[in-house]
C-alpha cells in the first residue's frame, strides 16, 4: 500500500478550532459593545419586553404545580384550624349555656328570697356596646381607648367588659372616646369575692407588660386563706361601681406565707386583654341612670318615715 492513500488529516475528536482564549476576547467585546449600544440607545429593552411577553405563558404554566401544592396546603391547613376553631366554639357554647343556665336560677331565687325579706330589689345597670380604637403608648399605663364618650353617655367609673370577663374601668371620658385602665394595671383595684368561700378581698394587677401572663394578685390574704387554685372570682358590689356577679378572674397560684407576712394569691383575668375588640360599657351601679325619670327615682327611694309629731 502506497504512503499516499492513507489519510493524513487528525480525526475529528482531535481537531481543534480557534483557541478558547480568542473566543473569549471576542465574546467579551461583543458583550461589552452590546452593553454600551444599550446604554445609549435603550434598544434591548423592546427586546426584552417582547421576549418577557412571548414568555409569560410558559411561565404561569411552570408555576401552576406550585400555587396548587400551595393552595392544598392553605386549604388543608384552613380547613383543620375551621374545625378546630368550631370543636372550641361548642364547647365554649355548652359552657356559656351551663352558665346561663345557673345564673338564671340564682337570678330567680335571689328575687324569690328578696320578695320573700321585702328587700329593695337592685336597679338595673345601663349598658352600651362600644369598639376598642387603640392601646395607650404610655408604657406605665396599661390602658386602651374606646370609641364611647360624653355624648354616648359614658361616665368615669363604668365597669368595661368583653364576653368573657371584666376587663376594665373607664378613667377619663373625652367627647367622642374614653380611656379605660385594664384591671391587669398595677394602679387599678378592684373588690371581688370568692365564688366558693363568699370571702371578700382587694385585687390589684401586677405590674407586667401586654401577655397572657398578665395576672391581678389578691392583696392582705390571710396565711390561712381558704382559697384554692381554680376557685373563680366576680365583683362584690360592694364599692358601688361594679354591678355584683361579674366575672373577673381565676385563681392560679395560692402560697401560704409571703415576704409581708400575708398570702400571696395570683389570679388570672378571664377577660382577653389581649385579643378583646367589642366591649361593653356598664355604667356605675352607685350613681342614678342618666335617663331614670323623676316618678321611677321617687318608686325606687326607700319610704320615708312617718312623721310622728301631733297635728296642731
Amino acid at each position: 500500500m502506497s504512503l499516499g492513500t492513507i489519510d493524513q488529516s487528525p480525526p475529528p475528536f482531535f481537531r481543534q478550532g480557534t483557541p478558547a482564549l480568542s473566543k473569549l476576547l471576542v465574546l467579551g467585546a461583543l458583550a461589552v459593545l452590546l452593553m454600551v449600544l444599550d446604554a445609549r440607545l435603550q434598544w434591548a429593552a423592546p427586546v426584552r419586553q417582547t421576549v418577557a411577553v412571548a414568555l409569560s405563558p410558559l411561565q404561569w404554566l411552570a408555576l401552576q404545580p406550585l400555587h396548587a401544592a400551595r393552595w392544598s396546603g392553605q386549604y388543608l391547613g384552613s380547613l383543620r384550624a375551621a374545625q378546630d376553631e368550631a370543636a372550641l366554639a361548642r364547647a365554649e357554647l355548652m359552657r356559656q349555656a351551663e352558665r346561663a343556665a345557673i345564673v338564671e336560677h340564682l337570678a330567680q331565687e335571689n328575687r324569690e328570697l328578696r320578695d320573700l325579706l321585702g328587700m329593695r330589689a337592685r336597679l338595673p345597670a345601663t349598658t352600651r356596646g362600644a369598639q376598642i380604637l387603640y392601646q395607650l403608648a404610655d408604657p406605665y399605663t396599661l390602658a386602651v381607648v374606646i370609641d364611647r364618650g360624653q355624648q354616648d353617655g359614658v361616665q368615669p367609673g363604668s365597669a368595661v367588659m368583653d364576653g368573657f370577663g371584666v376587663l376594665g374601668q373607664v378613667t377619663r371620658v373625652h367627647w367622642a372616646t374614653a380611656e379605660v385602665r385594664l384591671l391587669v394595671d398595677p394602679r387599678q383595684a378592684m373588690a371581688v369575692i370568692n365564688t366558693r368561700t363568699g370571702q371578700r378581698s382587694l385585687a390589684f394587677g401586677l405590674p407586667a407588660d401586654w401577655g397572657a401572663d398578665a395576672q391581678i394578685e389578691l392583696r392582705f390574704e390571710p396565711i390561712a386563706t381558704q382559697a384554692m387554685v381554680g376557685d373563680v372570682l366576680t365583683t362584690s358590689g360592694i364599692d358601688g361601681v361594679y354591678p355584683a356577679g361579674l366575672p373577673v378572674a381565676q385563681i392560679v397560684q395560692v402560697m401560704a406565707s409571703g415576704a409581708d407576712g400575708f398570702a400571696q394569691v395570683h389570679a388570672r383575668p378571664l377577660a382577653r386583654i389581649q385579643h378583646a375588640l367589642h366591649v361593653l360599657v356598664i355604667d356605675p351601679v352607685g350613681r342614678p341612670v342618666a335617663n331614670e325619670t323623676p316618678a321611677a327615682a321617687a318608686a325606687s327611694a326607700p319610704p320615708t318615715p312617718p312623721d310622728r309629731r301631733a297635728a296642731p
